[in-house]
């Protein structure tokens, strides 16, 4: 099951509350306070690491709570420190504040940590309280409350190429050829219900990460087909491959399908229609005298890689293709963003 959303309460663990004690031992007659600090409670951290791609860990489970702060005692003993609560996300998970309508952190690497919650500080012990002029305190604080959210998690994943298209135009074929992935695969609309990640692997140890979401079709601003509930997963890649069938079963034009696709995602997103675009004519193994790729490339004027994502022809040139503009559109952001942050956020 893939859930990207999903809404949970957090807590940090409340401080110990300190201890009002006296020495009394044998043959010490005047041994004065000796009560303990309380020790704090737990903080609530977000962390995001490997092998998560989903919000399904939060299903049924919507309170989180660090450890309490233990009390104070006698002789000086302070109360042990609540354990610090961490919970693991997938990366691409954006943590938000329900009640201010904020956006706390984006967990967008790998080890990137963010508390959230700071735990409550423990109650001073009467020992802290004794003076010159009070030298038996009675008195001792209570531990402070640990902070709480209402928190909204929202999952956008990680890819470096996605693919958009109109239903059945190919998007789990290609992702199935370049990659381990194996989403399902049929001859009727919508068989991909939830995004597919996949690695495609290259010679040399080269590697991206392709992004395969359920097909758009005409209107899906306005909710038609499964609207635009997994566009937000394409929103962080650095190239879209749109991918045409050639030979729509339902009798509609390539070129028309493209421009419908194109509005949709306008429509969604200036910045995300706006950026790099590799179009792809797939099932070229109906076309075998190329004609009707000719003709889309008149229609549209522009760059058209052919593919047979069945046979795998022009599979291997696509996949260098876009490990080559993956590349530089790597390198020029490692260019434009100057020093990289830590991985490791409080929030006061």
């Amino acid at each position: 099951m893939f859930i990207d959303e999903t809404q949970i309460w957090v807590k940090a663990g409340d401080g110990g509350d300190g201890c009002v004690s006296f020495r009394r031992e044998k043959f010490i007659p005047r041994g004065g306070p000796d009560g303990g600090d309380g020790g704090r409670g737990g903080s609530v951290y977000f962390q995001a690491v490997e092998n998560l791609d989903t919000l399904i860990d939060f299903t049924g489970k919507h309170h989180w709570r660090a450890q309490d702060g233990r009390n104070g005692s006698g002789n000086n003993r302070h109360g042990a420190d609540g354990e610090d609560l961490i919970i693991k996300v997938p990366p691409g998970t954006l943590v938000y504040d329900v009640d201010l309508g904020l956006l706390l952190k984006d967990l967008n690497e790998v080890g990137m940590k963010v508390r959230i919650c700071r735990g409550g500080r423990g109650g001073k012990g009467n020992k802290a309280f004794a003076t010159a002029t009070n030298q038996a305190p009675r008195r001792a604080e209570p531990g402070k409350k640990g902070q709480e959210r209402n928190i909204k998690l929202e999952l956008k994943l990680i890819a470096d190429v996605g693919l958009v298209g109109m239903p059945n135009a190919g998007k789990s074929t290609l992702i199935s050829r370049c990659s381990a992935a194996r989403p399902k695969i049929a001859d009727y609309p919508f068989t991909t219900l939830e995004p597919v990640l996949g690695i495609v692997e290259l010679s040399d140890f080269r590697r991206f990460v392709m992004a395969d979401i359920p097909g758009l079709i005409e209107e899906a601003h306005n909710g038609a087909g499964l609207g635009y509930a997994f566009l937000k997963h394409i929103e962080r890649t650095r190239i879209i491959v749109h991918i045409l069938d050639i030979m729509p079963t339902v009798g509609s034009e390539p070129a028309e399908n493209y421009k419908a696709i194109r509005h949709e995602l306008e429509q969604y997103s200036k910045a995300l229609a706006q950026k790099e675009e590799v179009i792809v004519a797939n099932k070229i193994d109906l076309d075998p005298d190329g004609k009707i790729v000719k003709d889309l490339r008149k229609k549209l004027n522009k760059t058209i890689c052919p593919i047979s994502a069945v046979t795998g022809e022009g599979i291997k040139e696509l996949s260098e293709l876009l490990w080559q503009k993956v590349k530089t559109a790597k390198s020029g952001q490692d260019d434009s963003s100057g020093e990289k942050a830590g991985s490791d956020y409080v929030l006061q």
